[in-house]
């Protein structure tokens, strides 16, 4: 009994010892891998959006992956993205965020989609002291919380809207009066508010300012409203279905304007190919567009190899949302590997002193962690595709009057 219990102590010991060398193996596989964290809202009237950014991830960490990992302190660390559905609920989204950083260990994050959820969930971010880049968020609100380690891609509303209203001053004289409609939510309606201020200053008429509901179905009252008014120009804002909606209810009461802009759908070749001939002359303005050439220091490196690769993987054009979604991650990786750390704090120092060029542009956050070194494009859809006003250095076409 004694010899049989002396040879299973030994067993023990064996298995205990291989056991804890498992362990160690697993926790350095473990180590191997810098998670990040991505809570999207991945069913629910945003999901459209959320795919993209998924998409804009999900390159990015392939090319990552491919050439070998992101390198810190003399060793290659593979990228895994957590995600997580918030369903389009904004409370979720900051309970989501939470949950990564307590439960799913991330290492680092990216903001929930859009200005509203990414500034809700930004105070766990800060709570935690996790860096955090937001890939969608350009609202100035977002970034006037005096907090540290939230970074932004987007550069503030009215360098969208101020050289769209520039542009239609110059080209289009006798355009006077503006009807401006807005999505009842944070980004949505601050860009419509500067909308206004930027019509205002330019010398515009403004003979309508109204806002509606997330998940308004008919917009037919509204529309009659503005009809009344004839406004030469009709700029609404929201989200890809919202302006698919209220472009068809357009058509429906035969509304017709000089010009019309919407703000963020006509960006997306879903939008384009759903409004088919009624988006004919729409005008937009977005952060980035393919037709941009920048030599990036990036893992991109030129914009022309970004819409390669992307168009390779997903069979189709990359709009700025996927393009920011990429750079976010890009970001991140050259802050990691210029801190030679995957301390929270010398990553978030190393993302403030980011001043490089990427394939999206310049990029250098100003004091609140906002960029300020972009100059976005305007376009305008002609013969079913989105076709650049401005900047000169990425132009396509002239812009052209009438929307039918």
């Amino acid at each position: 009994m004694a010899r049989f219990l002396t040879r299973y102590a030994r067993m023990s010991n064996s298995l205990l010892v291989a056991a804890g060398l498992a362990l160690s193996a697993s926790g350095a596989l473990a180590q191997d891998v810098i998670k990040f964290g991505a809570p999207l809202p991945l069913t629910g009237p945003l999901a459209p959006e959320a795919i993209k950014q998924q998409q804009g991830y999900d390159l990015w960490a392939e090319q990552v992956n491919k050439a070998g990992g992101i390198a810190v302190g003399g060793k290659k660390y593979k990228v895994e993205i957590v995600y997580s559905d918030y369903q389009s609920n904004t409370p979720r989204a900051v309970q989501t965020t939470e949950q990564m950083i307590t439960q799913n260990g991330v290492n680092f994050l990216f903001s929930p989609f859009g200005s509203g959820a990414a500034k809700a969930a930004s105070s766990v971010s800060e709570r935690y002291k996790m860096p955090t880049i937001a890939s969608t968020a350009s609202s100035a609100q977002v970034y006037d919380q005096g907090y540290k380690y939230l970074f932004g891609t987007f550069t503030p509303n009215d360098t969208l809207t101020t050289p769209l209203t520039k542009m239609v001053k110059a080209k289009a004289p006798n355009v006077k009066k503006i009807a401006i409609l807005a999505r009842n939510d944070l980004f949505p309606l601050a860009i419509a508010q500067e909308m206004e201020k930027s019509a205002k200053t330019n010398g515009f008429d403004v003979v309508y300012f109204e806002k509606y509901a997330i998940g308004t179905l008919d917009h037919s009252a509204t529309l009659s409203q503005i009809k009344s008014l004839s406004p030469q120009w009709i700029f609404v804002t929201g989200y890809i279905n919202d302006l698919l909606l209220v472009r068809k209810q357009m058509s429906d009461q035969q509304i017709k304007a000089d010009v019309v802009s919407m703000i963020a759908g006509p960006a997306y070749q879903e939008f384009i190919d759903a409004a088919g001939p009624s988006g004919e002359n729409i005008t937009s303005a977005a952060w980035w567009h393919p037709a941009a050439q920048y030599q990036g220091k990036d893992i991109f490196g030129t914009t022309a190899n970004y819409v390669k690769l992307f168009r390779e993987k997903f069979k189709s054009e990359p709009d700025y949302a996927q393009a920011s979604a990429s750079v976010s991650g890009a970001l991140f990786q050259m802050a990691i590997e210029k801190a030679g750390s995957l301390d929270k704090d010398k990553v978030r120092d190393a993302l403030a002193a980011t001043d490089v060029m990427t394939f999206w542009g310049p990029v250098k956050f100003g004091t609140t962690g906002q960029i300020n070194s972009l100059e976005p494009p305007v376009f305008q859809l002609q013969g079913g595709k989105a076709v650049v006003l401005s900047p000169d250095i990425i132009k396509q076409g002239e812009f052209k009057l009438g929307v039918q």
